[in-house]
C-alpha cells in the first residue's frame, strides 16, 4: 500500500506541477485566474484567495487552471482572449515547460548519489569480435550516432542496433574528431563464456562529477523525450496498439510494482522518482501535441490566428476543443479499464 499511497501522491504533482505553470505564468503577465483546481470531480476541499478559488477534487486524473475568458470573449482588459499573443503562447507552453523542468529535478535529486556513470566509450573487446580495426572500430571510440540517433548512454547502443538490420551508419569520436563508418557490418553473435548473443564490446565509466551529473541529468530527458516520440510513431504506424497505452490506474500501478521489486526502500523511493521523471517529461510532449483539448491543440490555434491576421472566434474553438475533450475522456475510460484489467489478471 507504501508505493500505491506514494504513486497516487506523486501522480497528482506531477498535474499540480503542470497545472501551476499555467496559474503562475497567468498571474505573473497580468491574466485573470477563476480557479486553480488539482483533480476532477467533486471539490473535497476549496478557498476563495482574492479573485481565484483555490480547490482540491476528489480525482487524482487530472486539474486545470480556468481563466477569465478562455473560451469565450468577455469584456475584460485582463481575460486571456484579450491578451496578446505572445502572453497567451507563454502561458500555454509554461505547464508542459513545469513538467520537463519537474523531470529534471527528480532525475537529478535520483543522480545526487551515483558514484561513476558508464559510457558508451570502448575500453575493449571480447574475444574473437570482428568489429575492430584501422577501418573499423576502435579501443577509446565514444560511439556518438547509430543511424542518426544520437547515443547518450551504454543502453542506446544494443537499442538501435537492435532496431535496424545487419548493416548501420556509425559516428564515433575518435581523438576530438568524428569518424563515420558508414554501412557497417554489425550483429549480435555468441562469445566464449558469455550467456547470450551480445555485440562484443567493453564500455569505460567516468566519475560522477557535479558536471556528469548534470550531463546525464539533460542526457535522460532527451532520451525520454525520444523514447515518447518513438512511441507515438510506433502507435501510429500500428506496431502497438490503443489498448496498450496506460493511463493514471497504470502508471500509479507501474510505480507499486517498482517499488516492490527494489531491494531496499532507498532504491525503491530513486527508481520510483526515476520512472516520475519519465511520465513528467512525457506529459511534457503529449501535451504539446497538436490535438484539441491539449495545450498544443491550443497552440494550432495561434497559429492559425498568425496565418489569418485574426483570431478564430472564441466560442468555435470552444467547440473543437470540447469535442477533443470528449475524445479525451472516452479514451481515459478506455485505457482505465484495460489498466484495471490488467491488474486484476496480474493478480489472479
Amino acid at each position: 500500500m507504501l508505493y500505491i499511497i506514494v504513486g497516487i501522491l506523486l501522480f497528482g504533482l506531477l498535474i499540480a506541477v503542470h497545472e501551476w505553470g499555467h496559474f503562475i505564468t497567468a498571474k505573473l503577465l497580468g491574466v485573470k485566474v477563476n480557479e486553480f483546481a488539482i483533480g476532477m470531480g467533486p471539490a473535497i476541499w476549496k478557498k476563495q484567495k482574492g479573485e481565484t478559488l483555490y480547490a482540491v477534487r476528489c480525482l487524482p486524473i487530472g486539474g486545470f487552471c480556468a481563466m477569465a475568458g478562455e473560451d469565450e470573449a468577455i469584456d475584460d482588459p485582463r481575460a486571456f482572449t484579450s491578451q496578446p499573443a505572445w502572453k497567451r503562447f507563454l502561458i500555454l507552453c509554461a505547464g508542459a515547460f513545469m513538467n520537463f523542468v519537474f523531470g529534471l529535478l527528480l532525475l537529478l535529486i535520483v543522480f545526487a548519489q551515483a558514484k561513476s556513470f558508464s559510457t558508451p566509450t570502448l575500453t575493449d573487446f571480447m574475444d574473437g569480435c570482428p568489429y575492430q580495426g584501422e577501418n573499423a572500430l576502435q579501443v577509446g571510440d565514444t560511439i556518438w550516432s547509430i543511424d542518426g540517433h544520437r547515443i547518450y548512454f551504454t543502453t542506446n547502443v544494443s537499442e538501435y542496433l537492435a532496431r535496424g538490420g545487419d548493416t548501420h551508419d556509425i559516428v564515433v569520436k575518435r581523438d576530438g574528431e568524428k569518424v563515420a563508418l558508414n554501412d557497417f557490418y554489425l550483429v549480435a553473435r555468441e562469445y566464449p563464456g558469455q550467456d547470450g548473443k551480445m555485440y562484443g564490446f567493453y564500455f569505460g565509466t567516468k566519475p560522477a562529477t557535479f558536471g556528469a551529473k548534470l550531463q546525464t541529468t539533460w542526457y535522460s530527458a532527451m532520451d525520454f523525450v525520444r523514447m515518447a516520440w518513438m512511441g507515438l510513431s510506433d502507435l501510429f504506424a500500428g506496431a502497438v496498439g490503443v489498448k496498450d497505452l496506460s493511463g493514471p490506474v497504470g502508471i500509479v500501478s507501474m510505480m507499486n510494482e517498482v517499488g516492490k521489486e527494489s531491494a531496499t526502500k532507498a532504491a525503491a523511493f530513486s527508481n520510483i522518482a526515476y520512472f516520475s521523471a519519465f511520465i513528467a517529461v512525457n506529459l511534457a510532449v503529449m501535451n504539446m501535441l497538436p490535438l484539441p483539448a491539449l495545450d498544443g491543440g491550443r497552440l494550432v490555434f495561434l497559429i492559425i490566428e498568425g496565418i489569418r491576421r485574426k483570431p478564430v472566434p472564441p466560442k468555435y474553438e470552444g467547440y473543437v476543443h470540447a469535442a477533443g475533450l470528449m475524445l479525451l475522456l472516452m479514451l481515459m475510460v478506455y485505457v482505465t479499464g484495460q489498466d484495471v484489467l490488467r491488474i486484476f489478471m496480474r493478480s489472479n
